[in-house]
């Protein structure tokens, strides 16, 4: 069983900074990419940022150049700064990590239990 445990939300005035950490722990897995998802009240489900095992990363449009997603080198920690936070950032946020189990064993996707990230005016 894979474990994703998030910690670093809370409530920040406009313009201010948060750090989002994920520890992954539990079955061995061969990832695929790491990131953040978020979900705001009556919206869905998106992609913020994610990182792959080569490094590379990817972000949300509304996020480029004030977020910057980071990880460990074994992918056990994957890290989400936040930075000139807006209201419309709050959400609650998702740990994500894709991998696979075992060689042929499709992509599977895991999930954190989330944590609520409120800006404030």
């Amino acid at each position: 069983q894979v474990q994703l445990v998030e910690s670093g939300g809370g409530l920040v005035q406009a313009g201010g900074s948060l750090r989002l950490s994920c520890e992954r722990s539990g079955t061995d897995l061969s990832i695929i990419t790491m990131g953040w998802y978020r979900q705001a009240p009556g919206k869905q489900r998106e992609l913020v940022a994610s990182i792959s095992s080569g490094g590379s990363t990817a972000y949300a449009d509304s996020v480029k150049g004030r977020f910057t997603i980071s990880r460990d080198n074994a992918m056990n920690t994957v890290t989400l700064q936040m930075n000139s936070l807006k209201i419309e950032d709050t959400a609650v946020y998702y740990c994500n990590a894709r991998g696979k189990i075992y060689i042929g064993s499709p992509p599977t996707d895991y999930w954190g239990q989330g944590t609520q990230v409120t800006v404030s005016s």
